[in-house]
């Protein structure tokens, strides 16, 4: 998956000797290919969008300082991963690992817990935007399938269960795609003690993802299959229909709401929760959005005693994981299946403005992450 500058390599030779030279703007079209994933492998490493930003930033700066140093022997993006990975390295060292409530929070069947106070931010996997991962207009299908496959939620949350240079070596060689050689050499390790950390990574991420990748799972749905599945649940939410939502859901489903640890499981747990807190407090109105290469809906909302002209404001962005399990009976009108239930939903509230509960659950309207999806800033009414 670590796909390669198109550039003529004579055009990068260029670049890199007008850029060593001091020119900046060359310095700008050098990166601006290689940002994009760059931010990917560090989002990767570090489970949150804003430390990645931080993390490329840094490497942009290193690059440019450092760039008198690169020899031309290897690619200038293998070049640059090595900065980038030494950057988030460094940086884990000073933060804890970030994960999802489902593997530190706990299991709830009060929906007062929803309400409760929440654990620090920095405690918490972030969602990516697709849009963040630099797909071409028209990209290559194998290609786009590999490189949201590897920002999903379930696989980044395993990611984060790795010490950092196990992960690191993993992202290097089975993401990225460098072989154990090269992979050992920009962690400053033998190709040996590489190949013997990757067993364990190996194993261990396997006891934590799907059998199947969400990747695979809307594959076999079918685009078409997609955007009923998401259509469906959004008309739910949006209309506050407790059964309806139901109806999306598999039986075992859970939804889990970070920066709260607490996570509900099942159907008669997700609906306390739901009539108790949002669709007792709340009016919404949701766009489609795709976040870790999966649909999501970003959520808007008024508080439910608000005039009807109320604008609606950011809340929420509801990540969905999607199972591909058709019901029989559930067909279109032209009797198309309308695609696989809803296996999690992972609400990503914002924790800018703290120490809420109940109806001003509204404090936790984002004032950063709706931005970083380039979603606007409030929903007429």
């Amino acid at each position: 998956m670590n796909a390669p500058d198109t550039r003529e390599p004579a055009e990068e030779e260029r670049l890199v000797v007008a850029a060593k030279a001091g020119d900046e703007d060359a310095f700008r079209r050098l990166m601006a290919p290689q940002e994009a994933r760059l931010r990917a492998h560090c989002y990767r490493m570090l489970g949150s969008m804003f430390d990645a930003e931080d993390a490329l930033q840094d490497t942009m700066v290193k690059a440019w300082q450092g760039l008198g140093g690169f020899d031309g022997r290897s690619r200038l993006g293998t070049w640059l991963y090595r900065i980038a990975t030494t950057t988030c390295l460094n940086a884990i060292r000073s933060r804890s690992r970030r994960a999802l409530p489902v593997d530190i929070g706990f299991r709830s069947t009060s929906s007062a817990d929803a309400a409760g106070p929440p654990l620090a931010e920095s405690t918490w996997l972030e969602p990516f935007p697709d849009a963040a991962l630099g797909l071409p207009a028209a990209p290559d299908p194998q290609a786009s399938y590999e490189l949201r496959e590897s920002v999903e939620l379930a696989l980044v949350a395993a990611w984060q269960h790795l010490p950092a240079r196990q992960r690191a070596a993993l992202l290097l060689t089975d993401v990225l795609g460098y072989p154990a050689r090269e992979a050992a050499e920009v962690l400053d390790t033998s190709t040996a003690a590489l190949n013997s950390a990757l067993q364990r990574a190996r194993a261990l991420v396997a006891e934590r993802v799907p059998p199947q990748s969400q990747q695979a799972t809307l594959r076999r749905i079918g685009d078409a299959g997609i955007d009923a599945a998401v259509a469906r649940f959004q008309r739910a939410m949006d209309d506050a229909d407790v059964d309806a939502v139901l109806g999306m859901l598999r039986e075992d489903a859970t939804w889990s709401m970070p920066p709260q640890p607490a996570w509900f499981a099942g159907h008669d747990a997700i609906a306390a929760f739901l009539v108790a807190n949002p669709f007792r407090y709340f009016r919404w109105r949701s766009v489609v959005t795709w976040a870790n290469g999966q649909p999501a809906l970003a959520a808007y909302s008024v508080l439910a005693t608000e005039p009807p002209d109320t604008p609606y404001l950011p809340h929420a962005l509801n990540v969905l994981t999607l199972d591909d399990a058709n019901d029989a009976n559930d067909a279109n009108d032209d009797g198309a299946k309308r695609g696989g239930r809803v296996a999690a939903v992972t609400t990503f509230l914002d924790v800018t403005r703290r120490g809420v509960s109940g109806p001003d659950f509204r404090a936790f309207a984002d004032t950063g992450l709706f931005a970083r999806f380039g979603l606007p800033g409030s929903l007429p009414a």
